[in-house]
């Protein structure tokens, strides 16, 4: 499964993003809207739900003139609204046990739409929920299919809070250890294709092998698009789910404005250097040998 995580600064540009994603043929079930804002949620179904229907010809999902809402209160955080066919599914994803579909969409009912539930999320919803804590609105994309991939991460590159590609360069990644902990040193780009593949082919194969502790290089890398981060967090959850954690380190300048722009340096670990991720699985109690 491919994913794509757009970040953006207001509703009105991902919705230009939204209709853009139907015009280069990305599925409407593959797009998610999330936002804190329930006017910003009403305000975005209802504007996307009749141009998706006008677009679609009344394809499942916008025959209502509407797109279709899915909404979670999480304790001590509050309400989320995940917007689109796959929302409910998107919220599985993340690690929720909130957030059942809605009967009705919240654009077919003006009022304060009902959560279907009110448990919190697990631990894994966390990385988008501190994106949206500081004010930004997110769009997931998520698809089986790599010719959608590919034409869902240029739209989101192109119009969200991302980093201006550089030239081409080669995507590679090794791996070597410091005591317990994997080193993963990455260099080019972390982008659709080649990148990401390198990325998640390694991050599986440390799992696969027991490994709980995971240090992401970033020394030699010089762009991420939103698949990469995408592939990142993707990353992140794999090792959570294990009981493991993934620290990044030595971000380029380049690279750490994109998450400080995306919001996206509230979600991660990050480590000045190699050093200092390495030492501070030691200092949490985890128990690094030394290599």
């Amino acid at each position: 499964m491919e994913t794509a995580i757009g970040v953006f600064g207001s509703r009105e540009r991902a919705e230009e993003a939204f209709k853009e994603l139907l015009k280069q043929h990305v599925p409407e079930e593959s797009i998610v809207f999330l936002t804190r804002s329930e006017s910003e949620a009403m305000s975005f179904g209802k504007g996307l739900g009749e141009y998706a229907g006008g677009f679609l010809g009344g394809a499942v999902g916008a025959t209502a003139g509407c797109v279709g809402a899915t909404l979670a209160l999480i304790p001590g955080f509050g309400q989320v609204f995940a917007l689109g066919v796959g929302g409910a599914a998107l919220l599985g994803y993340l690690g929720s046990r909130a957030g059942g579909s809605l009967a009705k969409s919240i654009t077919e009912e003006p009022g304060a739409p009902k959560p279907a539930s009110s448990e919190k999320w697990g631990e894994e919803g966390a990385h988008l929920l501190e994106v949206l804590k500081q004010g930004r609105s997110v769009i997931v994309i998520r698809t089986e299919f790599r010719d959608v991939a590919a034409a869902a991460s240029g739209v989101l590159d192109r119009m969200g809070l991302g980093m201006q590609a550089p030239p081409a360069t080669k995507s590679q990644t090794s791996t070597r250890q410091d005591g317990d902990v994997a080193i993963i040193d990455a260099r080019g780009r972390i982008a659709f294709g080649e990148g990401t593949t390198n990325l998640r082919e390694t991050i599986a194969g440390l799992v696969a092998n027991g490994t709980r502790k995971v240090v992401l290089n970033f020394r030699e890398v010089d762009y991420v698009d939103s698949s990469g981060m995408g592939e990142i967090v993707r990353s992140h959850l794999a090792l959570r789910k294990q009981g493991g954690q993934l620290k990044l380190a030595s971000l380029s300048k380049m690279v750490s404005e994109l998450l400080q722009a995306t919001s996206m340096n509230k979600v991660f670990d990050i480590q000045p250097d190699e050093a200092s991720a390495v030492r501070s699985f030691r200092e949490a109690g985890l128990g690094v040998s030394a290599g």
